[in-house]
């Protein structure tokens, strides 16, 4: 078994901005409370949330060859994340969001596309997969990555004793079937409650769970938002509440969600266990703006652990 952990996916910049209720009239400036620039996505953003956490982070994936990207690059190598394997596509803008987050929390936002989509898949990540304890593939719907370039990678890791986890970038028409042929190769699918449902076209979370497990996949662990989460472990089935926070931003939970989970499997915990670490880590991160919110650190996540209320407990 290798060491480490290595992210491969969608890598974009996020310029975060709140409380936006309104836009001024014409030109006019409106003061905030704050704005946020960070590396985000569902590979850059679980890499920087999990690095944060402690653990020795890599990252497959793409910025453009503009300012932006050394932005993106400058944000990772601060983490400490090894960005040996970030590819720079000149000619391509960097993939960016503009977040306006509302002072009830919800985010509506622009993106704007660019290379942050064409995560790299040759021989240097392959090898770097082969070689992790951990590989999070958070590249379903990436171009480069969707049709078996994704499986090699996924093969590779499980070839040389890596665990996989599984995200999606968005659930594209193809998405189905690229779970099927990428699930049987992983040990835990963690999408979304709407990714799920989406996907599973199933009614309840029983059976969106029942319908990944026959596809394959080891376990499902279902992001559920405010609600916490849904933990199917073979036919093992736990709901975990949240933690009953005021959130500021959620943008990044789910991607720090699947770091947490990654940060505690490496530390020794359970899946459940680690389920519950993440749950907190992703709590923190909703408590402030962008990518890492308010987290700082492992030690910091167990603490958090001991003076916040769960929300069936309140």
């Amino acid at each position: 078994m290798g060491e480490g952990l290595l992210c491969i996916g969608l890598t974009t910049l996020d310029m975060v901005a709140r409380p936006i209720d309104a836009l001024p009239q014409g030109e006019g400036t409106r003061l905030i409370e704050g704005i946020a620039v960070a590396p985000a996505g569902t590979a850059a953003g679980a890499a920087m949330v999990a690095a944060r956490l402690g653990v020795k982070t890599a990252l497959a994936g793409s910025v453009g060859g503009d300012f932006m990207g050394r932005v993106v690059r400058l944000g990772l190598e601060e983490q400490g994340i090894d960005t040996g394997l970030v590819q720079v596509l000149e000619g391509y803008p960097t993939s960016a969001t503009v977040l306006t987050i509302d002072s009830r929390g919800r985010r509506p936002n622009f993106h704007a596309l660019g290379a942050g989509l064409f995560a790299p898949t040759d021989a240097a990540v392959v090898a770097a997969a082969r070689e992790a304890a951990f590989l999070h593939y958070a590249g379903i719907g990436g171009p480069r990555l969707d049709g078996g370039a994704g499986l090699a990678v996924v093969q590779a890791a499980k070839a040389g004793g890596a665990t996989v986890t599984c995200d999606l970038i968005s659930p594209q028409p193809t998405a189905l079937a690229e779970l099927e042929r990428l699930l049987p190769h992983v040990d835990y699918f963690m999408p979304s409650v709407s990714e799920a449902f989406a996907l599973s076209k199933a009614d309840s979370l029983d059976a969106a769970a029942d319908f990944f497990l026959r596809l394959g996949v080891g376990a499902v662990i279902i992001k559920n938002g405010g609600a916490g989460s849904y933990v199917a472990l073979g036919a093992a089935r736990t709901s975990l509440p949240a933690y009953a926070i005021t959130p500021v931003d959620t943008t990044s939970c789910g991607d720090s969600y699947c770091a947490g989970f990654i940060a505690g499997l490496s530390r020794g915990l359970s899946p459940l266990a680690a389920c519950r670490l993440a749950t907190a880590v992703a709590a923190l991160v909703a408590q402030g703006l962008a990518t890492l919110g308010k987290l700082e650190s492992y030690d910091g996540v167990l603490e958090a652990m001991k003076t916040m209320t769960l929300k069936d407990a309140a």
